[in-house]
């Protein structure tokens, strides 16, 4: 049981610290659900704190610190242990609050989380392109090769880098990789919006089945 509950917050965990990631100034992609006084600051009143990340992230520190306890339990001397079995009573009670109250934080979190898709693409366009290096390459393939492909974006990015211009840019001036793909594929291969894979068919399966729990 208290394995259990230390995988189930180190789940919970890792969406609260993408959260607390996504919630910093310089990215700003996400933010927990605000109300006046939420996460707030004695000395810097405009900030927000992802407080309930925060304690889902505290809450997981201390099962996965009570786990130990537990397996150490099963260390037991004759027929009536004199003090491991004892332990449990002290750690899993313990396991079992903490993780329900890091799983009502995530509820609260996901329920009601803001996001800015806007920020999301101007962060994914920083790089002007280079983020979509991989599926470039992976286009070419069929032309080129795998190890030509490669080394023909290596380039490609190299220069992008140098002169401060999209990849895209370079792309279509390239004479290795501008008999092999149209203005157009090049368009599409550096769309991040269209290199998302499966990960909508993951959410439409995640969505179905948490709302089949009813």
């Amino acid at each position: 049981t208290a394995a259990l509950l230390a995988l189930i917050c180190g789940s919970l965990s890792k969406f609260a610290l993408d959260i607390t990631l996504m919630m910093q100034t310089e990215v700003g992609e996400v933010s927990e659900p605000h109300d006046e006084g939420r996460g707030g600051s004695s000395t810097m009143p405009q900030k927000r704190n992802p407080v309930a990340s925060e304690y889902i992230l505290a809450a997981t520190r201390a099962v996965h610190a009570l786990v130990p306890v537990m397996l150490g339990s099963m260390i037991a001397d004759h027929e009536r242990a004199s003090g491991p079995w004892q332990s449990e009573a002290l750690a899993l009670p313990q396991c079992v609050a903490l993780t329900a109250g890091a799983l009502a934080q995530a509820r609260s979190i996901a329920e009601a989380m803001t996001v800015d898709t806007e920020r999301m693409r101007r962060n994914l366009e920083l790089t002007g392109g280079l983020i979509m290096a991989e599926a470039v390459a992976t286009a070419l393939v069929a032309a080129i090769g795998r190890a030509a492909a490669d080394a023909a974006v290596a380039r490609a990015c190299d220069r992008s880098i140098a002169e401060g211009v999209p990849l895209a840019t370079v792309l279509r001036i390239d004479p290795e990789v501008r008999p092999h793909l149209s203005d157009a594929e090049i368009d599409r291969l550096t769309s991040p919006a269209l290199y998302l894979g499966s990960a909508g068919a993951f959410v439409d399966r995640v969505v179905a089945r948490v709302a089949a729990l009813g």
